[in-house]
């Protein structure tokens, strides 16, 4: 994980620094921020970063989207900013809404255990598989270990969730483990208890709101109690008094309550889908994608994982699941079609990650910055939200995303794979609708050929001249990957034959590095251009250079801004291949180089299109 170093350094700086970091997590995709102070992030450099998809600010969390490989980021930024398993304390200059407090402290408490949640869906979903294929019986053995491995999870999920609730909130995680071990105690689960001629019968294993809830209770009860008992004894006597007060206040109020909140919950979007089960799944599949743009999709699932850990088959995770397809259809017409190379290559591990259900690739890479695209892909997801509907399939087990969710939908009690193959039918109608309108909308950008023909207004472009005298060198040439990955943004090199540097425009001087060796000039026209002299050049300590401009002064195109020895220079070691570089390239259609393998002063460099 070292090669991630680099990229976990610079989030960390473009977040605010470490010290602005108050909390994170990570779902599938996403590193989850939360920020003491939002304002201190850099939303564009982050965005310009090189393993970086995009970012969002979403649920009082400032969320850095970087792909499936994020677990392995999330460990080296941990390890570089120094986050522990002890939540830092720093205080937060943003007060939160209470939205983004419910959403912060549902994710906060979800994702920690969704992967896990989707592994033992997938044994138990496979496990049916093998029993209906006739590998065993569900009498055996071997059906039941491997039934009892993807149980476990769901069986004891107060136990997790009591973990991560605690964490959450600053409580002793363990005391918090505590808590949803006794809610799975099998002597007060589903048995008759009688409290002051109060009878109930309650079972909290497989459950989730309860413990939480609980927790929210004991956890100011906790503080409460470090706070004013003795030093002496409040080891024992804290979580003993937690114990004996949240519990029983739980197990008999707060428990009950919770399951009956949980039974509405369910009861809500089971009301929906039973009103118009087509309706419903068309609006859920529709605009499933524009909730996972904002981050906030895990907190629609919750009542529905629910449902799924109580052992309740589930219609809205059906239409969920499957709305990937859509998306990746869409993205396989683009790869078919286009012949833009950058964006093939953007396309295909889109494409790939989005068969395993991470569409956030595709959307941000692919089918966003084509409306057109994401448009189509939200109505193939409607098609399939419909087909889910009016076939009434749901899911039985949690299993994981894109194909390795569909062990999740074979029905374990119906002996036969028809939901399942009713699943395959609903992705395949999906994904060819999204397809076949995908693949006749689709047009690659054109940039027009002849610009001195006016096809091109004049206003719509501008021409960058030479800043020096040389050979032209594609930045991919460069021996610095940041230039010749393009990370600063587009442009090319020059390799100078005498020792003068002169504007390209008409512009202003923005920058001079104090070692000299490099300038920034912002044009009328507004392009952000970085000359940047030589390669490591910035250990001269400005020996061998002489700025004729001062920062902030205006210069035309033509006028002499740095002057450099380059025998000497060369003669300390250094090479004097000089990028020319727009920094805003994000602003720009497309920015052509001179194809031409000699430059003198003067002559034409760079085109940037708008």
């Amino acid at each position: 994980m070292s090669h991630y170093k680099e990229l976990a350094k610079n989030i960390i700086e473009n977040v605010g620094g470490k010290d602005n970091i108050i909390a994170l997590t990570h779902c599938v995709t996403r590193l989850r921020f939360q920020l003491a102070d939002e304002s201190k992030a850099n939303d564009e450099l982050l965005k310009k970063m090189d393993g970086v998809v995009t970012v969002m600010r979403s649920g009082g969390q400032y969320q850095v989207v970087i792909g499936t490989h994020v677990p392995d980021v999330y460990q080296v930024v941990c390890e570089l900013a120094g986050i522990s398993n002890e939540k830092k304390v720093v205080k937060s200059t943003k007060k939160m809404t209470i939205m983004e407090k419910f959403f912060d402290i549902v994710s906060g408490i979800m994702l920690p255990s969704i992967a896990i949640l989707s592994a033992s869906g997938i044994i138990k979903g496979l496990n049916t598989l093998l029993e209906l294929v006739g590998l065993y019986s569900a009498e055996s053995s071997f059906f039941t270990l491997f039934d009892s491995i993807g149980d476990a999870m769901f069986y004891f999920f107060p136990i997790i969730i009591g973990y991560n609730t605690a964490k959450k909130v600053s409580m002793n995680p363990y005391l918090g483990m505590t808590i949803g071990a006794i809610l799975c105690h099998p002597a007060i689960n589903g048995v008759d208890m009688n409290f002051f001629g109060y009878k109930m019968n309650v079972t909290y294993t497989s459950s989730m709101l309860p413990v939480i809830l609980i927790i929210l209770l004991a956890a100011p009860l906790e503080k409460f109690l470090i706070e004013r008992l003795p030093k002496s004894i409040k080891s024992f006597t804290v979580p003993l008094l937690v114990l004996v007060i949240a519990v029983p206040i739980g197990y008999t109020l707060v428990g009950p309550f919770a399951n009956a909140v949980g039974g509405i919950l369910g009861d809500g979007i089971n009301a929906l889908i039973v009103l118009s089960p087509v309706l419903a799944g068309i609006i859920i599949g529709a605009f499933w994608q524009v909730f996972v743009l904002f981050g906030v999709h895990i907190v629609l699932m919750m009542p529905s994982i629910m449902n799924i850990i109580s052992g309740q088959p589930d219609m809205f995770m059906a239409i969920v699941k499957v709305v990937s397809f859509a998306q990746i259809a869409v993205v396989l017409a683009i790869l078919l079609k286009t012949k833009d190379k950058k964006l093939k290559e953007v396309a295909i591990p889109a494409f790939i990650s989005g068969i395993f259900g991470v569409t956030e690739p595709a959307i941000y890479g692919v089918t966003l910055p084509r409306i057109k695209m994401f448009v189509i892909s939200c109505i193939g997801g409607g098609v399939a939200g419909g087909i889910i509907g009016l076939l009434d399939i749901k899911v039985y087990n949690m299993g994981g995303m894109g194909i390795f969710g569909l062990p999740g939908n074979i029905d374990p009690a119906a002996n036969n794979f028809n939901n399942l193959i009713n699943t395959i039918i609903a992705i395949a109608v999906s994904s060819a609708v999204a397809f076949v309108l995908a693949f006749f909308v689709f047009k690659d950008d054109k940039i027009e050929e002849k610009i001195e023909d006016n096809i091109l207004k004049e206003d719509h472009i501008e021409i960058l001249n030479s800043p020096l005298k040389g050979n032209l060198i594609p930045l991919s040439d460069l021996s610095d990957d940041a230039f010749a990955q393009e990370i600063m943004g587009k442009g090319i090199a020059i390799e100078p034959s005498e020792g003068k540097l002169y504007s390209p425009c008409d512009g202003t001087v923005m920058t001079i590095f104090p070692t000299k060796h490099a300038i920034g000039i912002i044009s009328d026209k507004g392009s952000e251009i970085l000359i940047h002299l030589g390669m490591d050049t910035v250990r001269l300590d400005g020996k061998y250079f002489e700025t004729i401009v001062e920062q902030g002064q205006k210069v035309s195109k033509g006028d002499l801004l740095v002057t450099f020895d380059i025998e000497a220079i060369v003669k300390e070691g250094y090479t004097l291949e000089t990028p020319v570089i727009i920094t805003n390239t994000k602003d720009y259609h497309e920015i052509v180089p001179n194809n031409d393998s000699t430059t003198n002063v003067g002559d034409e460099l760079l085109t940037l299109m708008v």
